[in-house]
Protein backbone atom coordinates (compact mmCIF):
# COMPACT_ATOMS: atom_id res chain seq x y z
CA UNK A 1 0.00 0.00 0.00
CA UNK A 2 1.66 2.98 -1.39
CA UNK A 3 1.58 6.24 0.73
CA UNK A 4 -1.80 8.03 -0.92
CA UNK A 5 -3.36 4.87 0.09
CA UNK A 6 -2.43 4.78 3.82
CA UNK A 7 -3.15 8.63 3.94
CA UNK A 8 -6.60 8.54 2.08
CA UNK A 9 -7.12 5.47 4.11
CA UNK A 10 -6.47 7.07 7.72
CA UNK A 11 -8.27 10.31 6.32
CA UNK A 12 -11.64 8.45 6.28
CA UNK A 13 -11.13 6.62 9.32
CA UNK A 14 -10.58 10.29 10.90
CA UNK A 15 -13.64 11.37 9.25
CA UNK A 16 -16.11 8.81 10.55
CA UNK A 17 -14.38 9.36 14.16
CA UNK A 18 -15.51 12.70 13.61
CA UNK A 19 -19.00 11.92 13.22
CA UNK A 20 -19.42 9.52 15.56
CA UNK A 21 -18.25 12.15 17.90
CA UNK A 22 -20.19 14.80 16.48
CA UNK A 23 -22.80 12.33 17.20
CA UNK A 24 -22.60 11.89 20.77
CA UNK A 25 -22.33 15.29 21.19
CA UNK A 26 -25.39 15.84 19.81
CA UNK A 27 -27.32 12.97 21.95
CA UNK A 28 -25.56 14.38 25.25
CA UNK A 29 -27.07 18.00 24.25
CA UNK A 30 -30.61 16.69 23.88
CA UNK A 31 -30.44 14.73 26.89
CA UNK A 32 -29.48 17.32 28.43
CA UNK A 33 -32.31 19.97 27.00
CA UNK A 34 -34.84 16.87 27.82
CA UNK A 35 -33.97 17.23 32.18
CA UNK A 36 -34.02 21.03 31.67
CA UNK A 37 -37.29 21.02 29.74
CA UNK A 38 -38.97 18.43 32.53
CA UNK A 39 -37.33 20.90 34.88
CA UNK A 40 -38.99 23.67 34.16
CA UNK A 41 -42.13 21.49 33.40
CA UNK A 42 -43.04 20.65 36.83
CA UNK A 43 -43.29 24.49 37.62
CA UNK A 44 -45.75 25.77 34.88
CA UNK A 45 -49.52 25.08 35.44
CA UNK A 46 -52.50 27.08 36.97
CA UNK A 47 -51.26 26.09 40.28
CA UNK A 48 -48.11 27.30 40.39
CA UNK A 49 -44.60 25.68 41.94
CA UNK A 50 -41.68 27.66 42.51
CA UNK A 51 -37.99 25.72 41.77
CA UNK A 52 -37.00 26.27 44.66
CA UNK A 53 -40.12 24.83 46.61
CA UNK A 54 -39.72 21.40 43.78
CA UNK A 55 -36.21 20.91 45.12
CA UNK A 56 -37.44 21.23 48.54
CA UNK A 57 -40.13 18.65 48.31
CA UNK A 58 -37.90 15.84 46.58
CA UNK A 59 -35.16 16.71 49.33
CA UNK A 60 -37.62 15.98 51.70
CA UNK A 61 -38.90 13.03 50.23
CA UNK A 62 -35.56 11.21 48.80
CA UNK A 63 -34.06 11.62 52.45
CA UNK A 64 -37.07 9.95 53.95
CA UNK A 65 -37.99 13.19 56.13
CA UNK A 66 -41.68 13.81 54.59
CA UNK A 67 -43.34 16.49 53.05
CA UNK A 68 -43.64 18.96 55.32
CA UNK A 69 -47.23 20.80 55.86
CA UNK A 70 -46.14 23.75 53.63
CA UNK A 71 -45.57 21.54 51.01
CA UNK A 72 -48.17 18.78 50.66
CA UNK A 73 -50.55 20.22 48.81
CA UNK A 74 -47.73 21.22 45.78
CA UNK A 75 -46.23 17.96 46.09
CA UNK A 76 -49.84 16.33 45.37
CA UNK A 77 -49.83 18.35 42.21
CA UNK A 78 -46.95 17.02 41.44
CA UNK A 79 -47.40 13.67 42.48
CA UNK A 80 -50.88 13.18 40.92
CA UNK A 81 -51.34 15.64 38.47
CA UNK A 82 -48.05 16.95 36.64
CA UNK A 83 -44.97 14.29 37.08
CA UNK A 84 -47.54 11.98 35.07
CA UNK A 85 -48.62 14.32 32.52
CA UNK A 86 -44.66 14.75 31.67
CA UNK A 87 -43.76 11.06 31.43
CA UNK A 88 -46.83 10.34 29.37
CA UNK A 89 -45.84 13.29 27.25
CA UNK A 90 -42.44 12.48 26.81
CA UNK A 91 -43.15 8.81 25.68
CA UNK A 92 -46.06 9.87 23.42
CA UNK A 93 -43.39 11.94 21.49
CA UNK A 94 -40.82 9.44 21.79
CA UNK A 95 -43.36 6.59 20.60
CA UNK A 96 -44.67 8.97 17.50
CA UNK A 97 -41.60 10.07 16.24
CA UNK A 98 -39.83 6.37 16.41
CA UNK A 99 -42.79 5.25 14.42
CA UNK A 100 -42.60 7.90 11.99
CA UNK A 101 -39.12 7.25 11.37
CA UNK A 102 -39.28 3.16 11.16
CA UNK A 103 -41.84 3.88 8.48
CA UNK A 104 -40.30 6.48 6.46
CA UNK A 105 -37.47 4.00 6.03
CA UNK A 106 -39.52 0.90 5.08
CA UNK A 107 -41.32 2.92 2.77
CA UNK A 108 -38.01 4.54 1.45
CA UNK A 109 -39.84 8.03 1.59
CA UNK A 110 -39.93 10.63 3.66
CA UNK A 111 -43.45 12.08 3.52
CA UNK A 112 -44.90 9.34 5.35
CA UNK A 113 -46.25 9.71 8.55
CA UNK A 114 -47.30 7.58 11.41
CA UNK A 115 -50.83 7.30 10.44
CA UNK A 116 -49.85 5.81 6.57
CA UNK A 117 -51.61 2.47 7.53
CA UNK A 118 -54.85 4.54 8.74
CA UNK A 119 -54.26 4.11 12.21
CA UNK A 120 -55.17 6.93 13.37
CA UNK A 121 -57.97 7.64 11.44
CA UNK A 122 -59.38 3.95 12.77
CA UNK A 123 -58.23 5.14 16.21
CA UNK A 124 -60.29 8.28 15.99
CA UNK A 125 -63.59 6.54 14.47
CA UNK A 126 -63.65 3.65 17.24
CA UNK A 127 -63.01 6.41 19.87
CA UNK A 128 -66.31 8.79 18.63
CA UNK A 129 -68.19 5.74 18.28
CA UNK A 130 -67.81 4.64 21.59
CA UNK A 131 -68.03 8.06 23.21
CA UNK A 132 -71.35 7.88 21.03
CA UNK A 133 -72.78 4.88 23.44
CA UNK A 134 -71.64 6.57 26.09
CA UNK A 135 -68.69 4.25 26.99
CA UNK A 136 -66.39 4.98 30.00
CA UNK A 137 -62.93 6.38 29.70
CA UNK A 138 -60.75 3.18 29.84
CA UNK A 139 -63.68 2.20 27.60
CA UNK A 140 -62.67 4.74 25.17
CA UNK A 141 -59.09 4.33 24.91
CA UNK A 142 -59.47 -0.24 24.34
CA UNK A 143 -61.97 0.64 21.28
CA UNK A 144 -60.14 2.56 20.13
CA UNK A 145 -57.00 0.71 20.59
CA UNK A 146 -58.50 -1.98 18.93
CA UNK A 147 -59.87 -0.52 15.97
CA UNK A 148 -55.89 1.20 15.23
CA UNK A 149 -54.60 -1.97 15.51
CA UNK A 150 -57.70 -3.81 13.27
CA UNK A 151 -57.24 -1.60 10.66
CA UNK A 152 -53.50 -2.01 10.12
CA UNK A 153 -54.56 -5.86 9.82
CA UNK A 154 -57.26 -4.82 7.34
CA UNK A 155 -54.54 -3.17 5.44
CA UNK A 156 -51.69 -5.84 5.59
CA UNK A 157 -54.81 -8.25 4.43
CA UNK A 158 -55.48 -6.26 1.66
CA UNK A 159 -51.94 -5.93 0.83
CA UNK A 160 -51.03 -9.66 0.53
CA UNK A 161 -54.55 -10.28 -0.87
CA UNK A 162 -54.12 -8.06 -3.76
CA UNK A 163 -50.52 -7.31 -3.90
CA UNK A 164 -49.75 -10.83 -5.42
CA UNK A 165 -47.04 -9.91 -8.27
CA UNK A 166 -47.21 -6.45 -7.15
CA UNK A 167 -45.32 -3.86 -5.33
CA UNK A 168 -46.32 -5.00 -1.66
CA UNK A 169 -45.30 -1.47 -0.21
CA UNK A 170 -47.51 0.55 -2.38
CA UNK A 171 -50.77 -1.81 -2.64
CA UNK A 172 -49.98 -1.03 1.57
CA UNK A 173 -49.45 2.47 1.25
CA UNK A 174 -52.90 2.86 -1.28
CA UNK A 175 -54.92 0.07 1.27
CA UNK A 176 -53.91 2.60 4.06
CA UNK A 177 -55.58 5.63 1.82
CA UNK A 178 -58.59 3.80 1.11
CA UNK A 179 -59.44 2.30 4.97
CA UNK A 180 -58.23 5.89 6.48
CA UNK A 181 -60.91 7.62 4.20
CA UNK A 182 -63.58 4.74 5.18
CA UNK A 183 -62.73 5.48 9.03
CA UNK A 184 -63.03 9.04 8.78
CA UNK A 185 -66.25 8.78 6.97
CA UNK A 186 -67.49 6.63 9.88
CA UNK A 187 -66.15 9.68 12.14
CA UNK A 188 -68.37 12.36 10.86
CA UNK A 189 -71.08 9.95 10.78
CA UNK A 190 -70.75 9.32 14.72
CA UNK A 191 -70.27 13.29 15.05
CA UNK A 192 -72.79 14.06 12.65
CA UNK A 193 -75.63 11.88 14.60
CA UNK A 194 -73.45 12.90 18.38
CA UNK A 195 -76.01 14.96 20.40
CA UNK A 196 -74.30 18.80 20.14
CA UNK A 197 -74.73 19.37 23.34
CA UNK A 198 -73.14 16.61 25.25
CA UNK A 199 -71.08 13.81 23.27
CA UNK A 200 -70.30 16.05 19.91
CA UNK A 201 -67.80 18.03 22.10
CA UNK A 202 -66.57 14.96 24.08
CA UNK A 203 -65.97 13.64 20.36
CA UNK A 204 -64.35 17.04 18.83
CA UNK A 205 -61.61 17.50 21.84
CA UNK A 206 -60.58 13.86 22.25
CA UNK A 207 -59.95 13.97 18.37
CA UNK A 208 -58.19 17.61 18.82
CA UNK A 209 -55.38 15.82 20.92
CA UNK A 210 -54.84 16.73 24.52
CA UNK A 211 -52.85 15.16 27.57
CA UNK A 212 -55.67 17.25 29.80
CA UNK A 213 -57.43 14.13 30.92
CA UNK A 214 -55.14 10.98 30.19
CA UNK A 215 -52.41 12.11 32.58
CA UNK A 216 -52.37 9.17 35.01
CA UNK A 217 -50.27 6.93 36.54
CA UNK A 218 -51.98 4.26 34.37
CA UNK A 219 -51.95 5.77 31.63
CA UNK A 220 -47.46 6.23 32.33
CA UNK A 221 -47.43 2.10 32.83
CA UNK A 222 -49.56 1.43 29.90
CA UNK A 223 -47.53 3.94 27.36
CA UNK A 224 -44.23 2.68 28.97
CA UNK A 225 -45.14 -0.72 28.36
CA UNK A 226 -46.22 -0.16 24.67
CA UNK A 227 -42.91 2.37 24.24
CA UNK A 228 -40.48 -1.06 25.43
CA UNK A 229 -42.80 -3.41 23.31
CA UNK A 230 -42.51 -1.20 20.33
CA UNK A 231 -39.50 0.53 20.61
CA UNK A 232 -37.37 -2.22 21.48
CA UNK A 233 -36.85 -4.47 18.16
CA UNK A 234 -36.79 -1.16 16.19
CA UNK A 235 -33.83 0.00 18.17
CA UNK A 236 -32.24 -3.47 18.00
CA UNK A 237 -32.82 -3.78 13.73
CA UNK A 238 -31.57 -0.23 13.23
CA UNK A 239 -28.57 -1.74 10.77
CA UNK A 240 -30.84 -3.54 9.19
CA UNK A 241 -33.14 -1.03 8.27
CA UNK A 242 -30.05 0.81 6.62
CA UNK A 243 -29.39 -1.94 4.69
CA UNK A 244 -32.65 -1.64 3.36
CA UNK A 245 -32.21 2.37 2.53
CA UNK A 246 -30.03 0.48 -0.35
CA UNK A 247 -32.93 -1.13 -1.47
CA UNK A 248 -34.58 -5.10 -1.31
CA UNK A 249 -32.16 -6.84 -3.85
CA UNK A 250 -29.37 -5.47 -1.25
CA UNK A 251 -31.11 -6.48 1.56
CA UNK A 252 -31.38 -9.97 0.20
CA UNK A 253 -28.10 -10.30 -0.72
CA UNK A 254 -26.96 -9.50 2.83
CA UNK A 255 -29.41 -12.40 4.00
CA UNK A 256 -32.58 -10.48 5.60
CA UNK A 257 -35.65 -11.97 5.39
CA UNK A 258 -37.70 -8.82 4.12
CA UNK A 259 -41.34 -9.99 4.73
CA UNK A 260 -40.29 -10.63 8.39
CA UNK A 261 -38.54 -7.85 8.79
CA UNK A 262 -41.38 -5.67 6.99
CA UNK A 263 -44.36 -7.34 9.17
CA UNK A 264 -41.71 -6.51 12.63
CA UNK A 265 -41.61 -2.76 11.58
CA UNK A 266 -45.82 -2.63 10.24
CA UNK A 267 -46.20 -4.49 14.07
CA UNK A 268 -44.34 -2.32 16.13
CA UNK A 269 -44.56 1.10 14.62
CA UNK A 270 -48.93 0.17 14.85
CA UNK A 271 -48.16 -0.82 18.08
CA UNK A 272 -46.40 2.88 19.40
CA UNK A 273 -48.58 4.87 17.19
CA UNK A 274 -52.22 3.00 18.25
CA UNK A 275 -51.25 3.58 22.25
CA UNK A 276 -50.54 7.11 21.89
CA UNK A 277 -53.61 7.83 20.00
CA UNK A 278 -56.06 5.72 22.12
CA UNK A 279 -54.56 7.55 25.16
CA UNK A 280 -54.33 10.95 23.85
CA UNK A 281 -56.40 11.30 20.58
CA UNK A 282 -54.65 12.53 17.44
CA UNK A 283 -51.72 14.12 17.73
CA UNK A 284 -50.59 15.01 14.02
CA UNK A 285 -47.03 16.04 12.79
CA UNK A 286 -45.09 14.53 15.44
CA UNK A 287 -44.70 11.32 13.71
CA UNK A 288 -43.70 13.31 10.53
CA UNK A 289 -41.53 16.29 11.19
CA UNK A 290 -39.64 15.18 14.32
CA UNK A 291 -37.25 12.52 12.38
CA UNK A 292 -36.75 14.95 8.95
CA UNK A 293 -35.44 17.36 11.78
CA UNK A 294 -33.47 15.28 13.77
CA UNK A 295 -31.67 13.65 9.94
CA UNK A 296 -31.16 17.45 9.04
CA UNK A 297 -28.83 16.96 12.52
CA UNK A 298 -27.09 13.50 12.39
CA UNK A 299 -28.03 12.42 8.70
CA UNK A 300 -29.91 9.05 7.43
CA UNK A 301 -27.68 6.39 9.61
CA UNK A 302 -30.82 4.93 11.69
CA UNK A 303 -27.76 3.69 14.27
CA UNK A 304 -27.90 6.92 15.77
CA UNK A 305 -31.29 8.60 13.90
CA UNK A 306 -34.08 6.53 15.96
CA UNK A 307 -32.88 7.38 19.21
CA UNK A 308 -31.92 10.72 18.28
CA UNK A 309 -35.54 11.27 16.80
CA UNK A 310 -37.05 9.48 20.04
CA UNK A 311 -35.39 11.78 21.58
CA UNK A 312 -36.20 15.21 19.96
CA UNK A 313 -39.77 13.97 19.81
CA UNK A 314 -39.95 14.08 23.41
CA UNK A 315 -38.99 17.34 23.62
CA UNK A 316 -40.97 18.70 21.29
CA UNK A 317 -44.39 17.15 22.49
CA UNK A 318 -43.41 18.72 26.41
CA UNK A 319 -42.42 21.83 24.63
CA UNK A 320 -45.62 21.83 23.19
CA UNK A 321 -47.76 20.95 26.12
CA UNK A 322 -46.64 22.79 28.14
CA UNK A 323 -46.80 25.87 25.73
CA UNK A 324 -50.78 24.53 25.39
CA UNK A 325 -51.12 25.12 29.21
CA UNK A 326 -49.23 28.76 29.63
CA UNK A 327 -50.89 30.07 26.40
CA UNK A 328 -54.57 30.64 27.79
CA UNK A 329 -56.08 30.46 31.21
CA UNK A 330 -57.60 26.89 30.47
CA UNK A 331 -55.68 24.60 27.72
CA UNK A 332 -55.61 24.48 24.15
CA UNK A 333 -55.10 20.81 22.66
CA UNK A 334 -52.06 19.89 21.90
CA UNK A 335 -53.32 18.61 18.61
CA UNK A 336 -54.28 22.01 17.43
CA UNK A 337 -50.22 23.62 18.43
CA UNK A 338 -48.30 20.53 16.41
CA UNK A 339 -50.65 21.53 13.43
CA UNK A 340 -49.91 24.86 13.65
CA UNK A 341 -46.50 24.54 14.10
CA UNK A 342 -45.94 21.70 11.90
CA UNK A 343 -47.40 22.48 8.61
CA UNK A 344 -44.97 25.53 8.40
CA UNK A 345 -41.48 24.30 9.70
CA UNK A 346 -42.69 20.88 6.97
CA UNK A 347 -43.11 23.80 3.93
CA UNK A 348 -39.39 24.86 5.37
CA UNK A 349 -37.90 21.69 5.84
CA UNK A 350 -38.68 20.61 2.07
CA UNK A 351 -36.71 23.51 0.75
CA UNK A 352 -33.78 23.16 3.29
CA UNK A 353 -33.45 19.45 3.92
CA UNK A 354 -34.52 18.03 0.00
CA UNK A 355 -30.61 17.37 -0.42
CA UNK A 356 -30.27 15.06 2.56
CA UNK A 357 -32.88 12.39 1.87
CA UNK A 358 -32.06 8.99 1.22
Amino acid sequence: MDRDDVTSENAIIQAHENSRQRERWILIALFIVLIATILASLTIGRYGVPFNQIIDIFTQRITGQGVSEANKEANLVLSVIRIPRILLTIMVGAALSASGAAFQGLFKNPMVSPDILGVSSAAGAGAALAILIGTSSAGVNIVAFGFGIGAVLLVMLLAKAIGRGSSTVLIMVLSGVVVSSFFRAMTSLAKYIADADNKLPEITFWLMGSFAKSGSNRNVIIMLIALILGAAPLLAMRWRMNVLSFGEEEAKAMGININRMRAVIVVCSTLLTASSVCLCGSIEWVGLIMPHITRLLVGPNYRVLLPTAMLGGGIFMLVVDNFSRAIIPGELPVGIITSLIGAPLFIFMLFKGRRDWS
